[in-house]
Protein backbone atom coordinates (compact mmCIF):
# COMPACT_ATOMS: atom_id res chain seq x y z
CA UNK A 1 0.00 0.00 0.00
CA UNK A 2 2.76 2.91 0.58
CA UNK A 3 4.49 1.69 -2.42
CA UNK A 4 2.04 4.16 -4.08
CA UNK A 5 2.24 6.89 -1.47
CA UNK A 6 4.89 9.66 -0.19
CA UNK A 7 3.32 10.92 2.90
CA UNK A 8 0.97 9.75 5.03
CA UNK A 9 -0.26 12.05 7.87
CA UNK A 10 -3.18 10.86 10.68
CA UNK A 11 -4.66 13.46 12.77
CA UNK A 12 -6.70 12.29 15.66
CA UNK A 13 -7.19 13.54 19.67
CA UNK A 14 -6.27 10.07 21.92
CA UNK A 15 -9.46 11.13 23.80
CA UNK A 16 -12.51 11.03 21.07
CA UNK A 17 -13.99 7.86 20.96
CA UNK A 18 -13.98 8.31 16.83
CA UNK A 19 -10.29 7.25 16.06
CA UNK A 20 -10.36 3.14 15.90
CA UNK A 21 -10.09 3.89 11.80
CA UNK A 22 -6.74 6.27 12.21
CA UNK A 23 -5.51 3.91 14.90
CA UNK A 24 -6.01 1.03 12.06
CA UNK A 25 -4.77 2.28 9.67
CA UNK A 26 -1.27 3.63 11.13
CA UNK A 27 -1.27 -0.05 12.48
CA UNK A 28 -1.27 -0.90 9.02
CA UNK A 29 1.30 2.10 8.11
CA UNK A 30 3.79 0.14 10.65
CA UNK A 31 3.79 -2.70 9.11
CA UNK A 32 7.16 -4.51 8.58
CA UNK A 33 5.80 -5.30 4.40
CA UNK A 34 4.19 -2.23 4.35
CA UNK A 35 7.65 -0.25 5.49
CA UNK A 36 9.37 -2.27 3.36
CA UNK A 37 7.52 -1.53 0.61
CA UNK A 38 8.31 1.56 0.22
CA UNK A 39 10.94 3.08 3.13
CA UNK A 40 10.64 6.62 2.01
CA UNK A 41 7.20 7.07 2.62
CA UNK A 42 6.89 9.64 5.31
CA UNK A 43 3.98 8.69 8.13
CA UNK A 44 3.56 11.45 10.46
CA UNK A 45 1.13 11.17 13.42
CA UNK A 46 -0.15 14.56 14.94
CA UNK A 47 -1.88 13.85 17.80
CA UNK A 48 -4.70 16.78 18.25
CA UNK A 49 -5.99 18.02 21.48
CA UNK A 50 -9.16 20.05 19.84
CA UNK A 51 -12.28 18.37 18.72
CA UNK A 52 -11.73 17.84 15.34
CA UNK A 53 -12.49 14.83 13.66
CA UNK A 54 -9.86 11.93 12.88
CA UNK A 55 -8.36 12.40 9.56
CA UNK A 56 -5.92 10.10 7.36
CA UNK A 57 -4.58 12.58 4.29
CA UNK A 58 -2.30 10.63 1.99
CA UNK A 59 0.18 11.53 -0.33
CA UNK A 60 0.82 10.05 -3.87
CA UNK A 61 3.70 9.77 -5.52
CA UNK A 62 2.28 11.39 -8.24
CA UNK A 63 1.61 14.25 -6.00
CA UNK A 64 -2.16 13.98 -5.59
CA UNK A 65 -3.45 14.43 -2.29
CA UNK A 66 -6.61 13.21 -0.75
CA UNK A 67 -7.91 13.40 2.50
CA UNK A 68 -10.33 10.95 4.18
CA UNK A 69 -12.57 11.37 6.96
CA UNK A 70 -11.29 9.03 10.08
CA UNK A 71 -14.67 8.75 11.25
CA UNK A 72 -17.06 7.73 8.42
CA UNK A 73 -14.67 5.45 6.77
CA UNK A 74 -12.78 2.59 7.82
CA UNK A 75 -8.88 1.64 7.47
CA UNK A 76 -9.83 -1.17 5.13
CA UNK A 77 -11.61 0.86 2.62
CA UNK A 78 -9.08 3.42 2.66
CA UNK A 79 -6.34 1.07 2.53
CA UNK A 80 -8.37 -0.43 -1.03
CA UNK A 81 -9.00 2.90 -2.36
CA UNK A 82 -5.11 3.48 -2.26
CA UNK A 83 -4.49 0.05 -4.09
CA UNK A 84 -6.80 0.70 -6.63
CA UNK A 85 -5.68 4.61 -7.66
CA UNK A 86 -2.03 2.92 -7.30
CA UNK A 87 -3.04 0.39 -10.14
CA UNK A 88 -4.25 2.87 -11.89
CA UNK A 89 -0.87 4.89 -11.62
CA UNK A 90 1.04 1.91 -12.18
CA UNK A 91 -0.95 1.65 -15.16
CA UNK A 92 -0.60 5.07 -16.37
CA UNK A 93 2.93 4.85 -15.79
CA UNK A 94 3.39 1.20 -18.10
CA UNK A 95 1.52 3.10 -21.33
CA UNK A 96 3.86 6.16 -20.93
CA UNK A 97 6.94 4.54 -20.50
CA UNK A 98 5.90 2.47 -23.94
CA UNK A 99 5.89 5.80 -25.47
CA UNK A 100 1.54 5.73 -25.44
CA UNK A 101 -1.05 8.51 -25.27
CA UNK A 102 -2.94 8.52 -21.64
CA UNK A 103 -5.41 8.19 -20.74
CA UNK A 104 -6.57 5.82 -23.54
CA UNK A 105 -9.57 6.75 -25.28
CA UNK A 106 -11.55 4.10 -26.93
CA UNK A 107 -13.99 4.95 -29.12
CA UNK A 108 -17.86 4.21 -28.72
CA UNK A 109 -18.09 2.38 -31.84
CA UNK A 110 -15.35 -0.22 -30.85
CA UNK A 111 -16.71 -0.86 -27.77
CA UNK A 112 -19.04 -2.59 -29.15
CA UNK A 113 -17.28 -4.45 -31.59
CA UNK A 114 -16.91 -8.62 -31.32
CA UNK A 115 -12.61 -8.62 -30.15
CA UNK A 116 -10.70 -10.48 -33.30
CA UNK A 117 -9.99 -14.18 -32.75
CA UNK A 118 -12.77 -14.95 -30.02
CA UNK A 119 -15.32 -17.31 -30.65
CA UNK A 120 -18.82 -16.43 -29.48
CA UNK A 121 -19.73 -18.01 -26.65
CA UNK A 122 -22.03 -20.85 -26.76
CA UNK A 123 -25.45 -20.65 -25.03
CA UNK A 124 -26.98 -23.48 -23.47
CA UNK A 125 -29.81 -23.91 -21.49
CA UNK A 126 -29.83 -25.95 -18.22
CA UNK A 127 -32.59 -28.34 -17.63
CA UNK A 128 -33.01 -28.70 -13.18
CA UNK A 129 -34.81 -31.83 -12.12
CA UNK A 130 -35.34 -32.84 -8.93
CA UNK A 131 -32.18 -35.22 -8.45
CA UNK A 132 -29.64 -33.30 -11.11
CA UNK A 133 -28.50 -30.80 -13.35
CA UNK A 134 -28.37 -31.37 -17.45
CA UNK A 135 -27.64 -29.41 -19.62
CA UNK A 136 -27.98 -30.48 -23.31
CA UNK A 137 -24.75 -31.23 -24.97
CA UNK A 138 -22.82 -32.17 -22.07
CA UNK A 139 -23.76 -35.94 -21.01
Amino acid sequence: MLKFLSKVRIEFNALDPRTASCMEFLAQCNARKAKESNPACQVLVKRRTDDHPPQITVTFVNGVEEVFDGTTISAQTIRNMILQKGQYLETEQMFREAGEKWPVIIPEEELHQPAPGTKELLRFECIESASHLYIPGFD
